[in-house]
This record gives structure tokens, C-alpha cells and sequence, in this order.
């Protein structure tokens, strides 16, 4: 899937419902912008689709921790690099349980605990030393995509729904010389189709793995 093939259904569809006046009112550059616009507005709404499982490095002796500049946000962290898990636990019991954690010698992770506030930081246990990295899961944001590359953070079965908030997009321009609904008509399409597809994960997930799909919303 490209923003090409994006773009070609797109003005088929916009066309079809009279949205578009000729076929060259958006240039090609234009209903790119689009594209991009609608990839990353799926990314906020459904930052699951974006997961990415990769090693990332730490700040050595550094209790509070910051994700790569690429993420909208940790999932999880599945151990350090080469060696043990990390558990997750919670800030303020281990607060409670053991005050003085943030003090401890450095050493090689065993815990982690997000931030709150901060879906982008969180905290280590011990604090890291050097050159220590982490295997961790995290939603990446997608890049600015030309029209000839492919959009390898989405499946292929997305392809529709991208079509559909491009097509949102043009109506929302169009508005005044169109049925004041039909912006509304696709722009439910285009939210509804990411919900049907977020609900679906209760059956083909969680009865087979216990994954909880609202944990990463």
C-alpha cells in the first residue's frame, strides 16, 4: 500500500460522489497531504496499530527515563537486551513499599513503572548503568510518506479506511457546495470502521491471550 494507491481510489470515490469538480481540483501533492493527514489522525486514535517491538537505550544512572523521540507513547518493556525481564509495577507502591528505591546503587533493570502524567517517560529500578539497553514496545509516530513509498506501519487491509478519511478531508473542503451530511457520512464511516476493527480484538485476542485491548488506548 502507497499514498498512490491511496490517492487513485480516493478521487475514484470522490468523483463518484461528486466531490471533486475535475479530476486534477487536488493535485497529486495536495491529496498527499491528505494522506498524511489521515495516516496520523489514525495514529492517535489508534496508536495500537502503530506498535513497533524494538531495543532502546537508557540514560545511564538516570531513575527517570525518556522513550525515543519517534514514540507517542511506551507499551511495554519486555526485559533488557540479552538478559531478564523487567516487571511492571506501580510508582507509588513501590513508594510506599520501598522509599528509598530511587537511591540504590545502579545495576541492571529489574522494574519499570510509567509516568502518570507522561505517556513518554518512565521510571527504572535500579537506575541503569552504562550501556545498558531495553527490549521494549512502543507506538511509533509514522513518518511524512512520498507517493511511491509504502506505508509498512499499516497492514494493507487498512487501505479503505485511510481512503475514507482522505475522502472526509475533501468533503470537509467541499462542504459548501455539497449536502451539508455528507462530510458526516464519511467521516463515520472512517471512525467507525477503526472502532468495528478495535472491538473485533476483544474476540481474536483477549479469549486466546488474556489481552486486555483498552490497555494500550
Amino acid at each position: 500500500m502507497t499514498p498512490n494507491d491511496i490517492i487513485e481510489d480516493a478521487r475514484r470515490l470522490a468523483q463518484d460522489n461528486g466531490l471533486l469538480r475535475v479530476s486534477d481540483t487536488y493535485t497529486a501533492a495536495a491529496l498527499l497531504a491528505f494522506v498524511n493527514q489521515t495516516i496520523r489522525q489514525v495514529a492517535l486514535i489508534r496508536p495500537d496499530l502503530f506498535a513497533v517491538i524494538t531495543n532502546i537505550p537508557t540514560t545511564a544512572n538516570v531513575v527517570e527515563q525518556s522513550m525515543p523521540s519517534d514514540s507517542m507513547r511506551l507499551m511495554n518493556i519486555f526485559g533488557v537486551k540479552d538478559g531478564s525481564g523487567v516487571v511492571e509495577v506501580d510508582r507509588q507502591t513501590m513508594d510506599r513499599a520501598y522509599p528509598q528505591w530511587r537511591t540504590d546503587t545502579a545495576g541492571t533493570p529489574v522494574n519499570y513503572m510509567r509516568h502518570a502524567q507522561n505517556p513518554n517517560k518512565y521510571f527504572l529500578y535500579p537506575r541503569p548503568t552504562a550501556g545498558t539497553e531495553l527490549v521494549a514496545e512502543y507506538a511509533q509516530t509514522p513518518p511524512i510518506y512520498t507517493l511511491s513509498a509504502t506505508i509498512n506501519l499499516l497492514p494493507d487491509s487498512y487501505q479503505p479506511v485511510i481512503v475514507s478519511g482522505v475522502v472526509m478531508l475533501i468533503a470537509g473542503i467541499e462542504n459548501n457546495t455539497i449536502d451539508p451530511n455528507r462530510y458526516k457520512q464519511f467521516e463515520d464511516s472512517f471512525r467507525q470502521a477503526l472502532d468495528t476493527n478495535f472491538q473485533s480484538r476483544v474476540v481474536t485476542d483477549v479469549k486466546s491471550s488474556g489481552f486486555d485491548p483498552k490497555q494500550v488506548i
